[in-house]
């Protein structure tokens, strides 16, 4: 007999497995000894109130045990390469596409402009210490993607456009804590993921399926209007029955690719803005009502959104116990991003906080047509980068100082480690975004006593939250309308924002790509 139990415990209560029997057996009225397994099945905090407590589901195995699911992976099979598709993107589209393409029975060639994740490594320390930013190879370009170095959160809102538990155990069975499965708000960390990734990448070749790194697309090959292949590094012609583009939010260069090609692209909304850093032992404070926070307890986050003159202000990929970090793709730009270990045990707490950009943000950038929102983009990451030293140090401010509109004359400390310099935000950020944001922050302080205060850091810029541009395709095909075999997925082509959404994303394509096959 299975039985689901919900019990509400303090933070040490819900670290005893002891604990959690007894506290099960009781709310059964049975003795512990008639409990033959039990797994908790959900996890959440509800810090709602004076004391936070776990929530947790448990499904409760009375005379029986628990059997575990069999591995998805060990149900693959070889592919023999009779049916072949590219996939442009060794991100989480672009693996779980290959991944999906296998069971399919389809050869994927995953081709990536930047480096494995292990060398990648070295360019991000590049970037890092001596500010010098590899085109190719960066914490947006190589392979994992942006997500890989860039924290690994895993929550998502897309629960209507896959199989979330599927991407999931697929991570579990790559090498990831099976906590994921549990816990409400699931996270890996940077520390972890390359490994995962790595995994990923073996399977995929275990089942002859191709990876290759270095390996920039420079071209397309079109034929009638039907997508042949790829040229890869202005050299090399390679052929396949479909092309899956899984390029992530800043391959600029593919849009300005598939432009020539006159193939269809669309504006789409986005945001920018700054990332705001606040010690983590504050935002517990406020979030705990702790200080220090219980042990038993994980670093605290928050989620703040408001109105402010008929645009949306919020936070984004907000990473307690996390680290700011220097994510420009290409020199004379400064962009930054956050990010945090699996432990979550930096002292700061990082998020961006961002303005949603409508159509009428964009006229002075309207020459640019549908490129207006990367014009923007490029303009404020390079007036960030040109009103410092030439270096990868930020401009930031105090966020009192940002709301007062003020150079700051000196900064609180930070995690980012190429530095902070000292700069007008208010007057390097273009005027109705700075004036949403600066009413932004000021609601949020409302709404979150505490968060208002001269000891945290706003930092430009938070510029990537996602791409500005769409690469239609048909709802029903996956395939872009004007271009047969043409299938856009994930993040850079506008129908995913994070790891598990992407990779959900490549698990359609990949499937519609066996259904036109």
């Amino acid at each position: 007999m299975i039985k689901e139990v919900e019990l509400k415990l303090l933070p040490e209560e819900a670290a005893l497995e002891q604990v959690i029997k007894h506290r099960t057996a009781r709310k059964l009225g049975l003795q512990t000894d008639k409990i033959t397994d039990l797994r908790v099945v959900r996890r959440s905090i509800d810090a709602r109130g004076a004391q936070p407590f776990f929530l947790l589901k448990i499904e409760v195995y009375i005379g029986e045990t628990f059997q575990p699911e069999p591995l998805i992976i060990n149900d693959l099979q070889p592919v023999d390469g009779r049916r072949r598709a590219i996939v442009v993107g060794a991100g989480p589209g672009g693996y779980f596409a290959a991944l999906e393409l296998i069971e399919q029975g389809i050869q994927p060639l995953v081709f990536d402009r930047g480096k494995d994740v292990r060398t990648r490594r070295r360019d991000l320390r590049a970037i890092q210490q001596f500010g010098i930013v590899h085109p190719h190879s960066n914490y947006c370009f190589g392979e994992g993607g942006a997500g890989t170095y860039s924290d690994g959160k895993l929550y998502t809102r897309s629960h209507k456009r896959g199989d979330i538990y599927k991407v999931l155990k697929l991570l579990v069975e790559h090498g990831a804590s099976t906590d994921i499965l549990v816990d409400a708000h699931p996270h890996i960390g940077s520390n972890k993921l390359p490994n995962i990734v790595a995994n990923i990448r073996e399977t995929i070749l275990h089942y002859g399926g191709q990876v290759h790194f270095d390996s920039h697309v420079t071209d397309f090959i079109i034929e009638k209007e039907r997508m042949r292949g790829v040229i890869v590094n202005d050299s090399t012609e390679h052929f396949a029955d479909a092309v899956l583009l899984a390029t992530g939010h800043s391959a600029r260069d593919i849009y300005a690719l598939l432009h020539r090609h006159h193939i269809l692209l669309e504006a789409k909304p986005f945001a920018l803005g700054v990332r705001i850093e606040h010690r983590q032992q504050l935002i517990d404070k406020i979030q705990y009502r702790q200080s220090p926070r219980d042990p038993h307890l994980p670093a605290s986050s928050y989620k703040l959104v408001c109105q402010a003159d008929g645009r949306g202000v919020f936070s984004f990929c907000m990473c307690p116990g996390g680290l700011v970090v220097p994510a420009a793709t290409a020199p004379g730009e400064i962009v930054v991003n956050g990010m945090s270990m699996s432990r979550r045990d930096s002292a700061y707490a990082n998020s961006g906080t961002v303005v949603a950009i409508e159509s009428e943000d964009l006229q002075p950038f309207a020459e640019h047509g549908v490129f207006a929102g990367l014009a923007l983009q490029r303009s404020v990451e390079q007036a960030m980068f040109a009103f410092g030293d030439g270096s990868q140090r930020a401009p930031a401010q105090r966020l009192t100082d940002f709301v007062q509109g003020k150079i700051s004359a000196s900064l609180p400390g930070s995690s980012y480690i190429p530095g902070l310099r000292a700069a007008p935000l208010h007057e390097l950020l273009p005027s109705e975004i700075y004036r949403r944001l600066r009413l932004g922050v000021q609601e949020f302080g409302k709404k979150m006593r505490g968060y208002y205060t001269e000891e945290a850091n706003v930092i430009g810029t938070e510029s990537r939250t996602s791409a500005p541009v769409r690469i239609p395709r048909d709802p029903e095909t996956y395939m872009h309308p004007q271009i047969t075999g043409l299938f856009p997925c994930g993040e850079g082509a506008g129908y995913a924002g994070g790891i598990v959404s992407a990779a959900m994303d490549g698990q359609n394509v990949a499937r519609a790509v066996a259904n036109f096959l």
